[in-house]
Formats: structure tokens, C-alpha cells, sequence
């Protein structure tokens, strides 16, 4: 590791990268012992020596993983405190950061034993809301929604879970498709792209929690042909289901060996969450009319 790096902060991890992290904020202390190392270096072109799984361009095993992304990097990420980043000539560096502070993050927070929610994470009084749900449903818009209302925002994209049931603050932004953008006024000119293939943007927050939250409920959203909103609750082994279908880069546990463990987390949250769906009309997105139906059930049910 070279001397005098700067020293970032997320999900609650001191991290040290020789690699620029413009997105992430800086450790108040910048002399603490860095609990996550990003370095450049050498990667094996072929992956590890004996995968438990080996998906061609990803390979995982207990504390091992490794993955080839196509024009961008190769990356390994052991231990969970390590990542070493092999870059290909010419490659954009917003493309290896979306993989770096994606995947790989992901992966180290698995290795750390977070429950990790493919959702965000909204800050009502001294609890938290999560937000989850399939690609493309609206999570980020939603966040961003309620950010512009004044509510806090705590994660985006990746949602850290402790084994306390404590989100925790990741990274001061939101990922914007322009459509989601355009629907909430947000000028995305002075915007940075996320990635050079695509036009999905870093929305700066004016907010991020700096602490870690309970989490009060789990959300997740869906849509449905009817012209109302509607919220159904998630009991029993239900809620195991609903968690595990939520769970970032899921697929990635087994080759980990860490479904045992994973368990342990949805069986720990479930026990002390409210846990539900929320549908909303999947033509005509009333945001401002989900947004307060949420806050509706919310109060309803004595969580804020």
C-alpha cells in the first residue's frame, strides 16, 4: 500500500485505495488503521485455483472472489478486508469504480457477515425504513423523492445490515436513470455518470445519516394493474423468502459458504421487523401519492 493515501469511509469500515474514490467521504480521523484495503496489482487471469463456484466471469470460494469484468478490470477480494483491482489498458475509471463500490463491496460486506439488501435505506425519527425490491421498480427514484422532502438518506443501491439490525451509512449519493431524473426536476448537466454505457447518474445528497439506524420495516415494492395502493404484510417462513429474494448478489453466497450464516441474518431481522409489500399502479407513477401512502402505514402501524 503506498504511504499517504487518504482514507475513506463506508458502511461503518475504515477503507485505504489507491485508486481516487471522488463519491465516497473522507475518515475524520485520517490516521486510523484502515480496516479495507484497495490497491492496484496483479490479478490471475484464470481465477482461483479451485472454485466452489465458477460462473466464467466470476469465481467464488470461502473468503475468495474473483471477477473479470469485459473492457473494465479484473478484481479479487479476500477476507474481507481486502481488494486488489487489475485494470485493463484503457479502461474508464467510473467503469472499475461501479464494479469496485458494486460488486466488490458487496462481496467484502458478505465476507464481514452483513445482511446485504439489494434496497435502500431511509431515515425516519431514530429508526429506519428499508426499501427493496427488482430492478427498474423505482427504489432510487423513491429515495431520492423523499430526500428532496428533507428525509435523511442512509444507503442506496447497497444495504448494510449489522448483526444488531442496524443499517449503516453508505455512500452520498443516488444512482438516477435520466427518465427518473427528469420526473423528480433534477438537472442532470452538471451530473457525473456512473458509467460510460449508460446514462444513469450520481445524484450528491445534501443529507446522508452519519449513524447507524435500526431497521424499523422492510418494504418491498412492487407494481400491479390496479388503480390503487395497496400493502399486504409478510409472516411467517414467508419472510425468509422475501429477505433472500432481496439479498444483494444473492447467488454469490453459495461459492462463499455462507448460506448457514446468511440464514442466521434473515432469521434475526425477521424476528424484530415489520415486513411487507407495497403495490402501486404500474401505469402512472404517482410518487407523490406513494410516498405519503407509505407514510400513512408507517404511522398507522406505529413505526414513525
Amino acid at each position: 500500500m503506498k504511504p499517504d493515501l487518504p482514507l475513506y469511509q463506508a458502511f461503518g469500515l475504515k477503507i485505504s485505495s489507491e485508486l481516487k474514490l471522488p463519491t465516497v467521504p473522507l475518515a475524520e480521523d485520517q490516521s486510523a488503521r484502515p480496516e479495507v484495503t484497495i490497491r492496484i496489482g496483479p490479478v490471475n487471469r484464470k481465477g482461483l485455483k479451485k472454485p466452489a463456484m465458477d460462473e466464467g466471469w466470476y469465481q467464488a470460494s470461502p473468503m475468495q472472489f474473483w471477477l473479470h469484468i469485459d473492457d473494465t478490470a479484473w478484481y479479487m477480494v479476500t477476507d474481507g478486508n481486502n481488494i486488489v483491482i487489475d485494470p485493463k489498458e484503457d479502461s474508464d475509471e467510473r467503469s472499475i469504480r461501479l464494479f469496485l463500490l458494486g460488486s466488490c463491496m458487496g462481496v467484502i460486506l458478505h465476507q464481514r457477515q452483513f445482511l446485504v439488501i439489494h434496497g435502500n435505506a431511509i431515515r425516519f425519527g431514530n429508526r429506519c425504513v428499508v426499501f427493496a425490491g427488482p430492478s427498474g421498480i423505482g427504489k432510487s427514484t423513491l429515495a431520492a423523492a423523499f430526500h428532496q422532502r428533507g428525509y435523511e438518506i442512509l444507503a442506496d443501491d447497497v444495504c448494510a445490515i449489522d448483526a444488531d439490525g442496524n443499517a449503516v451509512p453508505s455512500f452520498p449519493q443516488i444512482k438516477l436513470w435520466q427518465d427518473a431524473a427528469t420526473r423528480l426536476r433534477i438537472d442532470t448537466t452538471d451530473l457525473d455518470t456512473i458509467d460510460t454505457q449508460v446514462e444513469k447518474f450520481a445524484y450528491p445528497l445534501r443529507q446522508l445519516c452519519q449513524a447507524s439506524l435500526p431497521v424499523a420495516a422492510i418494504y418491498i415494492l412492487t407494481s400491479s394493474s390496479s388503480h390503487e395502493f395497496s400493502t399486504e404484510a409478510i409472516e411467517g417462513m414467508n419472510k425468509f423468502v422475501a429477505l433472500a429474494d432481496n439479498t444483494y448478489r444473492m447467488e454469490y453466497l453459495h461459492g462463499l459458504g455462507l448460506q448457514a450464516e446468511h440464514l442466521q441474518q434473515c432469521s434475526r431481522l425477521a424476528a424484530r421487523i415489520h415486513l411487507a409489500r407495497i403495490s402501486r399502479p404500474k401505469h402512472g407513477y404517482k410518487l407523490n401519492e406513494l410516498m405519503d401512502f407509505i407514510l400513512a402505514d408507517l404511522m398507522s402501524r406505529g413505526l414513525i
